[in-house]
């Protein structure tokens, strides 16, 4: 592999051309952040659907009024 220059974490490979990027720091961070923002939206469509079931139960009890 050859090293693209200006860059250190970052290699050309020589059969594909592919550039490769060795930053596992860096791609450990990213992956933590990512399953960090999963989880933000999941956690924000179960409230959503948790207030949609309380809007819900309101309705039925002030049609029973």
């Amino acid at each position: 592999m050859l090293r693209v220059e200006g860059h250190k974490n970052l290699y050309r490979d020589e059969n594909s051309g592919a550039i490769l990027n060795t930053d596992t720091v860096g791609y450990s961070e990213y992956v933590k952040q990512r399953e960090s923002r999963k989880k933000e939206r999941e956690e924000i469509k179960d409230l959503k659907n948790e207030i949609n079931e309380i809007k819900s139960l309101l309705r039925a009890l002030l049609d029973r009024q």
